[in-house]
C-alpha cells in the first residue's frame, strides 16, 4: 500500500460534485467516512434495490446514514436543495437516472454554497452537469488474482478511480482499495510497482 494521497479528494466542500459508474455508490461511501455529522441519502422510493444501513458498517456508521425515498427525480432535487441549504447535515448525496438542467445544477451548488455542505450526485455514466465542481468515474479493478494475493491483506475490492472533469484542479487516475478496519482508503501503486509483482515487472 502507497501512502500517496488522491487530489480533490475528500471532495471539497460547500460545493457539488458528481460521480459515475460501476463503483459509484463505494466512492459515495468512502466520502461519507471523511465528513462529520448525519448524512442524507436521497433516492427514489421506487426502486427495487436499496442501500442496506446494516450492510454499510465497514465504512460508516450507520446511525449517521439518513434515507429520503421520493416519487420522482424532481422531488429529489427539491429535498437536497432544501438539505443543503439548512447547513444541518455532513454531507447530502442523490441518485440520479436522468441528466438535469444546468439550471438544476446551479441551484445545488449554490444551496451548497449556502448551507457549507457537500452535495454528491450519483448520475449515470456519460451525462453530467457542467455545474459541478468535479465529476469521477469509479469502477472496480479486474485483478490478476494471484497478484491479489500477494499484495492483499484487506478485504475490499480494487477499484480504479479517475476525475474526468476538475474546475479548480488536475486530472488523474488512482487504484484504491478500502480497508475496512481503520476505515480509511488507500492508494495501491500500479501493478508493476506493488510489493510482491516482480513476476510482473521484468
Amino acid at each position: 500500500m502507497s501512502g500517496q494521497t488522491i487530489p480533490d479528494f475528500p471532495l471539497r466542500r460547500a460545493r457539488a460534485h458528481e460521480v459515475c459508474g460501476p463503483g459509484a455508490v463505494v466512492f459515495a461511501l468512502a466520502q461519507c467516512a471523511h465528513v462529520e455529522g448525519s448524512i442524507l441519502w436521497v433516492r427514489e422510493g421506487w426502486k427495487p434495490d436499496t442501500l442496506n444501513p446494516a450492510g454499510v458498517g465497514s465504512m460508516i456508521d450507520p446511525d449517521r446514514l439518513l434515507m429520503a425515498h421520493v416519487d420522482n427525480q424532481t422531488d429529489g432535487l427539491a429535498v437536497m436543495e432544501e438539505a443543503l441549504r439548512s447547513a444541518a447535515l455532513g454531507l447530502v448525496i442523490g441518485e440520479l437516472d436522468k441528466e438535469i438542467s444546468f439550471t438544476a445544477g446551479r441551484r445545488l451548488q449554490l444551496a451548497a454554497k449556502a448551507g457549507k455542505t457537500t452535495a454528491l450526485l450519483l448520475i449515470p455514466e456519460g451525462q453530467g452537469n457542467n455545474a459541478a465542481e468535479t465529476r469521477w468515474h469509479c469502477a472496480p479493478v479486474l485483478d490478476d488474482p494471484e497478484i491479489a494475493q500477494q499484495t492483499t491483506q484487506s478485504d475490499s475490492t480494487l477499484h480504479r478511480w479517475e476525475i474526468i472533469k476538475n474546475k479548480s484542479g488536475t486530472f488523474g487516475v488512482w487504484d484504491v482499495r478500502w480497508n475496512g478496519q481503520t476505515r480509511r482508503l488507500s492508494v495501491v501503486p500500479p501493478v508493476g510497482k506493488r510489493p510482491g509483482s516482480a513476476r510482473t515487472s521484468g
